[in-house]
């Protein structure tokens, strides 16, 4: 059983689907107080009515590239529950494209979602983490650990989240907050549809992603959540600055 959790105040971004989804239920599950966002606010609406059978939640649709909405999120979160004891960034995008290729309005989005707008969340819920001693877990990927050709954006956003993590790790331990990521593989969510995948690319890429990971399989959001809510947990009281691989072994391999 994951420590500490009963009645801590978590904010969830990128909830409507995946990993975060599957974040928010196990941290509701083990009694924690959820405040989650994401774009789609019918999704969200939902999600937030699951919660409330199990414990107290609170929801806000937007745009995370928006740096006032981002403000916002934090206040909202803060009138609801008086407090922020941990903050989940799950939000992220992906986008196809390589060096020669890749529009600077496309590098722009991919590094204003998956890196600039977690530096700025970070920087504005310290003054609340501090107060209770809280952590902060990023949804980073395999890509912050190994190149892969083709989304080469991508790939730097999320090895700049990797290096944000155990900057802040650093710099806030004096402070008390601890600051940790998470590298997943190939996991079952809409990251790849969303950027644009149609279905039966998409089933031949989790196909052909079988060969690739060394256990198999694919991953499933849930049992990412675990290795969050771990993270988050007083079980992890002396873990910080870690970028912790969840990838059936993908990322001993050669690329290919």
């Amino acid at each position: 059983m994951f420590e500490g959790l009963k009645d801590k105040v978590v904010i969830i971004t990128g909830a409507t689907s995946g990993i975060g989804y599957a974040s928010a239920k196990k941290f509701a599950e083990l009694g924690a107080k959820i405040f989650i966002t994401g774009r789609n606010e019918e999704v969200l609406k939902k999600l937030n009515d699951e919660l409330n059978t199990e414990t107290e939640s609170g929801f806000l649709s937007g745009d995370l590239s928006d740096r006032k909405f981002r403000e916002k999120l934090i206040d909202s979160a803060i009138n609801k529950f008086s407090r922020l004891d941990i903050l989940v960034n799950s939000a992220g995008i992906i986008g196809s494209g390589s060096i020669e290729n890749t529009p600077m309005e496309e590098y722009d989005r991919m590094m204003d979602i998956n890196l600039r707008s977690i530096f700025h969340l970070i920087q504005i819920s310290i003054p609340f983490l501090e107060k209770t001693e809280g952590n902060i877990v990023n949804v980073s990927s395999i890509t912050g650990i190994r190149a892969f050709p083709g989304v080469i954006s991508y790939c730097i956003s999320k090895a700049g989240l990797d290096q944000l993590t155990r900057s802040a790790a650093l710099e806030l331990a004096p402070k008390k907050i601890r600051v940790n990521a998470i590298n997943p593989g190939v996991v079952e969510t809409m990251l790849h549809k969303n950027s644009g995948m149609d279905n039966a690319k998409y089933d031949q890429f989790k196909e052909h992603s079988k060969t690739t990971h060394p256990i198999g399989r694919i991953g499933n959001p849930a049992e990412v959540a675990e290795l969050i809510v771990f993270l988050a947990s007083e079980n992890a009281s002396w873990i910080t600055g870690v970028t912790y691989s969840i990838d059936g072994g993908r990322q001993l391999t050669c690329a290919r």
